[in-house]
């Protein structure tokens, strides 16, 4: 195809940047329910899910709200089944994030399998709401960068993981040695 086929398009910076504000908001509410998946044992199933439906709702909102600043020239409008689904698999893979989190222990096969899930959870996430976009002329993929997409989705997961996973593993140390420092009250 010659490039006169193409559309022109262009992004509202405000909504993009909302977008971003959206997703760093998120990002701290999962931190912290992350933390409390750690740490309350006795609610530890409800903060996952609580922690799981934060990320994955906060994800695939960042990716919407900069949908709606997307101007292609043209109206668009959005399947309802296909925009909902792309939800429900941004939270699956926030489940899975958050399976690993709560984790004691990690291997890095672990991590490498978590990941894998996260970035198909994430690529499906980005897909299903990219084919959810009612217009004509449809989207051209280029399969290079298809490619290139789950790569570094991929990449980033297994990156995310491995930071919280040696955040934690600090954080214990930390709080293990300060405990042996104490003085006992015998």
């Amino acid at each position: 195809m010659d490039s006169g086929a193409y559309l022109l398009t262009r992004h509202d910076p405000a909504l993009v940047l909302a977008a971003l504000l959206v997703a760093t908001f998120a990002s701290f509410v999962t931190l912290e329910m992350a933390h409390q998946v750690l740490h309350d044992r006795r609610h530890r199933r409800g903060w996952w899910a609580a922690g799981a439906l934060a990320m994955g709702s906060g994800v695939w909102a960042m990716h919407f709200v900069a949908m709606l600043g997307f101007e292609a020239g043209i109206a668009l409008g959005y399947r309802t089944d296909l925009t909902l689904l792309s939800w429900v698999a941004a939270c699956l893979a926030a489940t899975v994030a958050l399976r690993v989190a709560a984790c004691e222990r990690v291997s890095a096969l672990t991590i490498l399998g978590a990941s894998l899930s996260m970035a198909v959870g994430i690529c499906a996430m980005h897909y299903l709401g990219m084919a959810a976009v009612a217009f004509s002329p449809g989207i051209v993929w280029s399969r290079p960068l298809v490619v290139a997409s789950a790569l570094v989705a991929w990449t980033v997961s297994a990156t995310a993981l491995l930071i919280f996973v040696d955040r934690k593993s600090t954080r214990l140390n930390s709080s293990h040695s300060q405990q042996s420092r104490m003085p006992s009250s015998a």
